[in-house]
C-alpha cells in the first residue's frame, strides 16, 4: 500500500514538474557576431538549459559560451542542430546573408525562433523563410514592442490620451549609413512599431534620392542617402518615414512621434527602454513630459528587454499564443521597405502587399 502512494506521489510530482526547454545559439563573429546582445537573452529565464553555442570563429565561440553559459560549443551550427535537437533557437547575427540558410536548418529540426531583426534582406528571402517556419512560433527582437514605455504609451493612445490619432511620423537614425541603409538596418524597428499603432499599411508612395549602394554590411540591396516615404494606413490615416544624410548624425530623432488631436506622444528608439514622452496640448507645442511605465524600473537596459522577449517566446510556446512579433510581423517591415523601392521606381503610390516579391533594385 505504502510503495502503491509513493508510486502515485512520484507520478504525480512528475507531471506538475514544468517542462525545461532546451536552448540553442547560432552566432558568427566577425559576420554579424550574435547581433544585439542575443546569445545572452535567454539568461535568467525560468525553465530554460543553454545547451550549446555555434559559431566557427573559435575565440569568439568561446567568449559566447562563457557569457551565456552554454554548456557545449561547435564550430558548424548544422551540426549543432543534429547533436543536440534544441526546443529554441537563437539566430544571432545581424548581417542576413546566412539568414534563409540558418532559418531553414533550424525549422527542419521543428525548433522555434528567437531572431535579430532585420527579418530578411528581401521579400523573396522572407517568404522563403515563411515556408520553412510554418507553425513553429517566432520572436522577432523588435525590441520597442515589449519595452515598458512603449506599452504604456500605446495603452494611452488607444484610450484616447491624445484624442483622434492625425498622423504618424518616423525618422531613421541617420547616421553614416543614412537613406537606404538605414531604413532597413535600423528604420525597420520604426516601420514595426507603425504597424503596432496603426495597423498594416495598403499603400505606399516615396522618393528614393541616391544612387544604388554597397551597405556597410551585407544586409541586402540598398539605394538612395535620402528617404522620403508616406505610409497610407486603415481609414486614410497616414504615416511618414524618412531618413537624410546631412551634416552629422541626430540619433535623438531616431523613432516614431504620433500626433493626436489634443496632444502627441513621442517613442524615441534611441531611449527604449526607458523613453516615451507626452505633450498635452493640441497645438503640439508646450512641455513634453515623460511617461511613468509600470515596472519600467525592472528594464533598464537594452539586453534586459532582449530577456522579454525571450520570457515571452516561451510563455507563447506553453500557452499556444502568438509571439509579441511575429514572423510575420518581421515580414511586413520588410514588405514596407520593398515598397518604398517600388514606388519610388514606379514614379507613384504602389499597393500593399505588393504582387511583385522580386526586390526592385535587383
Amino acid at each position: 500500500m505504502m510503495m502503491a502512494m509513493e508510486r502515485r506521489s512520484f507520478l504525480a510530482m512528475m507531471l506538475a514538474a514544468p517542462r525545461r526547454w532546451r536552448v540553442a545559439i547560432i552566432g558568427h563573429t566577425g559576420r554579424g557576431n550574435y547581433g544585439h546582445n542575443l546569445d545572452i537573452a535567454f539568461q535568467g529565464v525560468a525553465n530554460v538549459d543553454i545547451v550549446a553555442v555555434a559559431d566557427p570563429v573559435e575565440a569568439g565561440r568561446s567568449k559566447a559560451m562563457a557569457r551565456s553559459s552554454a554548456a557545449k560549443g561547435y564550430a558548424d551550427y548544422r551540426e549543432m542542430l543534429r547533436a543536440e535537437k534544441p526546443d529554441v533557437v537563437v539566430i544571432g547575427p545581424r548581417w542576413l546573408d546566412q539568414r534563409v540558410a540558418m532559418v531553414r536548418a533550424a525549422a527542419e529540426t521543428g525548433a522555434h525562433l528567437l531572431m535579430e531583426k532585420a527579418f530578411a534582406a528581401t521579400l523573396e528571402d522572407g517568404d522563403a523563410m515563411m515556408l520553412s517556419i510554418g507553425n513553429r512560433k517566432v520572436q522577432v527582437c523588435h525590441t520597442a514592442r515589449l519595452a515598458p514605455a512603449t506599452i504604456e504609451g500605446v495603452r494611452m493612445i488607444r484610450e484616447g490620451a491624445i484624442g483622434e490619432v492625425l498622423e504618424l511620423r518616423a525618422r531613421g537614425k541617420e547616421d553614416h549609413r543614412a537613406g537606404g541603409e538605414d531604413m532597413l538596418t535600423l528604420g525597420t524597428h520604426c516601420l514595426d512599431l507603425m504597424r503596432m499603432i496603426a495597423g498594416s499599411p495598403v499603400r505606399c508612395s516615396a522618393m528614393v534620392l541616391g544612387p544604388k549602394k554597397q551597405p556597410t554590411e551585407p544586409v541586402g540591396p540598398v539605394a538612395g542617402d535620402a528617404i522620403h516615404a508616406t505610409f497610407e494606413f486603415q481609414e486614410g490615416l497616414m504615416g511618414t518615414f524618412d531618413s537624410q544624410k546631412n551634416s552629422g548624425p541626430h540619433s535623438h530623432r531616431y523613432g516614431v512621434t504620433v500626433y493626436g488631436s489634443t496632444g502627441a506622444i513621442a517613442f524615441p528608439i534611441n531611449d527604449i527602454p526607458n523613453g516615451a514622452w507626452i505633450v498635452r496640448s493640441p497645438s503640439w507645442r508646450g512641455n513634453w513630459e515623460p511617461i511613468p511605465a509600470p515596472d519600467a524600473s525592472e528594464v533598464t537596459t537594452h539586453p534586459q528587454v532582449n530577456t522579454l522577449f525571450a520570457r515571452d517566446l516561451i510563455a507563447a510556446i506553453e500557452q499556444d499564443r502568438a509571439t509579441a512579433c511575429q514572423a510575420i510581423d518581421g515580414l511586413w517591415t520588410i514588405e514596407m521597405v520593398q515598397a518604398v523601392y517600388a514606388s519610388s521606381i514606379a514614379g507613384g503610390p504602389v499597393t500593399l502587399p505588393l504582387k511583385k516579391r522580386r526586390h526592385p533594385l535587383l
